[in-house]
C-alpha cells in the first residue's frame, strides 16, 4: 500500500507532544494558552510552540495549531497579532472553527494552511463544497458518521483537493460537535470557547431505566476498523486527548503506530489491544463508525474503567485477587512510563544559542557573523554549529555621526533574541571605532540575516488589522420575525406582517412531497433549515430547494447555504452557525453571497456592541426561544425511560415523538424532547426571553426573532401564540406594558447568556 496514512496525535503540553513524537505520530495538534478549545489542557506558550516545531520537524512530524473556538470582536486585534507571528513560523496548519478566520487568513495570511475543525459539524456533501469555497485544505468529519458516509464525503473532498480526518480513538461527545450548549447554559462555560464542563458526564437522579449517568458514552476506538478506514481513503486518523497526559498519549499512539505498520507491511491486523485498556478509558465502542447505535454505547460510569476491565479479564473475585490485578496494572503502567521517560529524556525544545560577531575596518565592508548551536536530541551526537556570514555592499567610513558603536548595534539586533534564538554573546572585538555605513544598508543587512536565520524563507512583514466601517441598517425600525413548525399555526399570517419562518425537520421520508406542497400552499412561509442534515436527509432538503425555489431561506446548515448560493437563493445564516464577529459575516457575504445572519445568543451586550455589519447585510437576533442544550444522533430514551428497540432504526427519526425529563443530583431538571423527523434533543427548563436587547441594540439589529414552535416546551403549558405575537409587536413599538405582560405569560425564563456572555 503506497498511500500515506497520517496518524495525528494530541498534544496538551510539551511532554505529551514529545511522547507522541517518539511513539511514531506523523503529526500532532496542540494549542496555545489562548484561542483553543481545550482550556483545561496545559497548552503551550509561543516560545514552546516554536521549540516544538523545531523538534517535531527533526522527526518528520507535522504540527497543527488549534484556533478552534469562536472569536469575539474585541479579540480580533490580539488574534491578528498572533497570525502575524504564526505566518513566520514553520507551522504546518491551523485548525479553525470560526468562519471569520477563513476571511482573515485568505486575505492577509494566505501561506497559512486552514483545517476545518470538528466544531464545524461537517456531515454532508454541501458542507464539503462550502468549506472548499471558503479556503479549507482539510476537514475533520463529524465523529457521528458511519463508514459509508465517511467514504462518500472523503471522495468528494479529494475531488476538491481537500484531505479528511476521522477521530479513531478517545472520548466521545454524545452531542453533535459545535451544536452543544449544555455547558454554556448550565454553568456559563461554553464548549464553543473551549470551556466545556462535560455536563453530559454529570450524575442524574436514577432514571426509569435504572441509570445514573444516562448521557455518558463509552470511549471511541476504531483499532480493529483500520482496513475499512483505509478502504474509505481517509487521510488522517486522529486521536482525541489534549487534556490527557504524556503516558496516555504515548501508549495510545504507540499502539496505533504498531497497528498501522502491521497492516501496511502484512495486510493483517494485530489482535491485541490490551495496552489501550491500561490507560484512561470508559470502555470502548465503534458503534458510530459501524452505524449501529445500540444501548451498548453507554456506560453508567464516567470514570476510568482500566481497573474494572483488568479485573474482568482476570475474572478476579476475591479481595486478594483484585488487589493483585491492581498491582499488576500499576506495574505495567510504571513500566510503560519508564520506557517513555527513557525515550524523551534527551529531547529538548530550548532556544538555539546565537552568537553575533561584528567585524569591520575603515575602507572595508561591514561584516556580521552569526553562529548558531543546533543542540542534538540524540545523546551520542554532539551539537552542530552553523555559521552565517553577511557583508555590506559599501565600505565603512569614519564618521562622528551614527557610528556603529556596541550599544547601538545591540539595540538594533536584539530582536533576534526571539522565540527561536537566545543571544549568548555580542562580539565587537574586531570592529574598529568611529565607523559608519548608511542606515538603509544596515537595515538591509539585518533583513538578510533574518532571512538566513529563518531557514532562507523571506520574513513576512506584519499586517495591520483593517478598520471596518459600520454600514447602514436596511430598515431604521427593527422588525419582528417568528418561527413555526406546524401548518396549524398558519393563521398567524393573518394577524402580523412579520416574516414567518417554517422549521423543517432533520429527517425526511425519501421522495415524500409533504413539505414541498406545504411550502407551495403557504407562500409566506420562509423555509428554516436545521443544523444537522445527513445523507438522504440532506438530499431531500436540497430537493425542497429545487422544487419550491423560495426567494429566501434561513439555514443553520452550511451545506444548504452552499446550495442556496449555487441557486442564487437569498440566504440568512441561522443562530446555530455560532456567528460572533464581523469577519464571520464578511466570509459568508463575500464568498457565498449571504444576505444576513443571526448573531449568537451566547454572547453578551459588551461582546456584540462593536460588531460591524457589511453593506446591504441584515443582522438578526433571537429574543424568545426554547434553550437548546444538545442534539444527538444517539437516543436519549434508551437510558432514561427505556426503549424496547435494541438499536436506533431508520424509522425512529420519522416516527418517534417521546418526551421526558431528567434531573441532575443538584436538582436541576432538563426537558428531553424528540419530535417526529427530529434528532433527540435536550432543552433547558427555562425559555430564553431577552427584552433588554431591544433597548440596547435596536440601532444594530434589523430583526428580532421569536420561536413559536412547541419544540422543547416539555411539560410546560402551551402559550397563546396570538397573544405572544401581539405583546412582542407592542414591545418593538415601545409599549412599556408589553414587558410585564410577557413576563407574566412566560413564567420560566432567563436571559443569563446575554448577561454572562462567552
Amino acid at each position: 500500500m503506497s498511500r500515506k496514512i497520517e496518524l495525528l496525535a494530541p498534544g496538551g503540553d510539551v511532554e505529551a507532544i514529545k511522547a507522541a513524537i517518539v511513539a511514531g505520530a506523523n503529526a500532532v495538534y496542540c494549542g496555545l494558552d489562548t484561542f483553543n478549545a481545550r482550556n483545561r489542557a496545559a497548552n503551550l506558550s509561543f516560545d514552546e510552540l516554536c521549540g516544538i516545531l523545531r523538534l517535531a520537524h527533526q522527526y518528520d512530524c507535522e504540527v497543527f495549531l488549534t484556533i478552534n473556538v469562536v472569536i469575539l470582536e474585541q479579540e480580533l486585534p490580539a488574534l491578528f497579532k498572533l497570525l502575524n507571528q504564526l505566518v513566520n513560523t514553520s507551522l504546518d496548519g491551523i485548525i479553525v472553527q470560526d468562519l471569520g478566520l477563513f476571511n482573515l487568513v485568505k486575505k492577509h495570511f494566505p501561506t497559512l494552511d486552514i483545517h476545518a475543525s470538528t466544531q464545524l459539524t461537517t456531515h454532508n456533501e454541501g458542507q464539503i463544497h462550502f468549506l472548499s469555497k471558503i479556503g479549507a485544505s482539510r476537514v475533520n468529519l463529524s465523529r457521528e458518521l458511519n463508514l459509508g458516509e465517511i467514504t462518500s464525503l472523503t471522495a468528494l473532498a479529494h475531488q476538491h483537493h481537500m484531505l479528511t480526518e476521522v477521530f479513531v480513538h478517545g472520548s466521545l461527545c454524545i452531542a453533535f460537535s459545535g451544536q452543544c450548549y449544555s455547558s454554556s447554559v448550565s454553568v456559563g462555560n461554553s464548549g464553543n470557547r473551549g470551556r466545556c464542563s462535560q455536563a453530559c458526564r454529570d450524575e442524574y437522579e436514577e432514571t426509569a431505566a435504572g441509570n445514573k449517568y444516562p448521557l455518558n458514552l463509552k470511549d471511541n476506538s476504531a483499532y480493529f476498523d483500520l482496513p475499512e478506514l483505509v478502504e474509505a481513503k481517509v487521510d488522517s486518523l486522529k486521536i482525541e486527548g489534549r487534556i490527557k497526559g504524556a503516558h496516555y498519549v504515548y501508549t495510545v499512539v504507540d499502539s496505533w503506530r504498531k497497528q498501522i505498520n502491521q497492516f501496511v507491511d502484512t495486510g493483517k491486523l494485530l489482535d491485541d489491544d490490551s495496552n489501550l485498556y491500561k490507560v484512561f478509558n470508559r470502555d470502548f465502542t465503534n458503534s458510530f463508525l459501524k452505524g449501529n447505535l445500540t444501548k451498548g454505547m453507554f456506560i453508567d460510569n464516567p470514570r476510568d474503567n482500566s481497573v474494572n476491565h483488568a479485573v474482568e479479564q482476570k475474572n478476579a473475585i476475591s479481595v486478594v485477587q483484585i488487589q493483585e490485578v491492581r498491582q499488576n496494572l500499576r506495574a505495567d503502567k510504571n513500566e510503560l512510563g519508564a520506557t517513555l521517560e527513557q525515550k524523551i529524556q534527551f529531547l529538548n525544545i530550548n532556544k538555539m544559542p546565537l552568537t553575533l560577531t561584528f567585524l569591520g575596518q575603515e575602507g572595508l565592508p561591514f561584516t556580521i557573523k552569526a553562529n548558531v548551536e543546533a543542540v542534538s536530541n540524540q545523546p551520542e551526537q554532539d551539537s552542530q554549529f552553523n555559521e552565517f556570514v553577511i557583508t555590506s555592499d559599501s565600505s565603512l567610513q569614519c564618521s562622528d555621526k551614527s557610528a556603529l558603536d556596541p550599544a547601538a548595534l545591540e539595540k538594533r539586533f536584539r530582536s533576534f533574541n526571539d522565540s527561536d534564538y537566545a543571544i549568548q554573546d555580542y562580539d565587537f572585538s574586531q570592529l574598529s571605532e568611529g565607523l559608519s555605513i548608511p542606515f538603509k544598508e544596515l537595515t538591509a543587512l539585518k533583513n538578510r540575516l533574518a532571512f538566513l536565520l529563518n531557514d532562507s524563507v523571506e520574513v513576512i512583514a506584519p499586517v495591520e488589522l483593517p478598520v471596518l466601517a459600520q454600514a447602514d441598517k436596511i430598515d431604521e425600525q427593527p422588525k419582528l420575525s417568528l418561527l413555526i413548525s406546524d401548518e396549524k399555526d398558519a393563521h398567524l399570517c393573518d394577524i402580523t406582517e412579520a416574516d414567518i419562518y417554517f422549521k423543517l425537520p432533520e429527517s425526511f421520508k425519501k421522495g415524500c412531497n409533504k413539505f414541498i406542497e406545504l411550502l407551495q400552499r403557504n407562500p409566506r412561509f420562509i423555509p428554516w433549515f436545521p443544523a444537522v442534515l445527513i445523507g438522504k436527509d440532506y438530499l431531500e432538503a436540497v430537493r425542497i430547494l429545487e422544487q419550491v425555489k423560495p426567494q429566501r431561506i434561513v439555514t443553520n446548515n452550511t451545506g444548504v447555504a452552499y446550495k442556496a448560493f449555487e441557486m442564487n437563493i437569498d440566504w440568512i445564516a441561522g443562530p446555530f452557525l455560532n456567528t460572533t464577529n464581523s469577519y464571520a459575516l464578511m466570509t459568508m457575504q463575500e464568498e457565498l453571497n449571504c444576505s444576513g445572519a443571526f448573531i449568537s445568543n451566547e454572547i453578551n451586550r459588551m461582546q456584540m456592541r462593536n460588531i460591524k455589519r457589511p453593506a446591504g447585510f441584515k443582522l438578526l437576533y433571537s429574543i424568545y426561544h426554547p434553550i437548546l442544550m444538545m442534539t444527538s444522533r444517539q437516543c436519549f430514551f434508551q437510558q432514561t425511560v427505556g426503549c424496547n428497540k435494541p438499536s436506533i432504526e431508520d424509522g425512529c427519526m420519522l416516527k418517534c415523538e417521546k418526551a421526558t425529563t431528567i434531573t441532575n443530583v443538584k436538582g436541576i431538571s432538563f426537558a428531553v424532547d424528540k419530535q417526529k423527523g427530529g434528532y433527540p434533543s435536550i432543552y433547558n427548563d427555562e425559555q430564553f426571553l431577552n427584552v433588554d436587547v431591544i433597548k440596547d441594540f435596536s440601532s444594530l439589529f434589523d430583526e428580532f426573532f421569536i420561536d413559536l414552535t412547541d419544540i422543547g416546551s416539555g411539560s410546560k403549558a402551551k402559550l397563546d401564540k396570538v397573544q405572544l405575537v401581539e405583546h412582542f409587536e407592542l414591545l418593538l413599538s415601545g409599549e412599556a406594558d408589553a414587558i410585564s405582560q410577557l413576563n407574566t405569560m412566560v413564567e420560566l425564563s432567563t436571559n443569563a447568556q446575554y448577561q454572562q456572555g462567552l
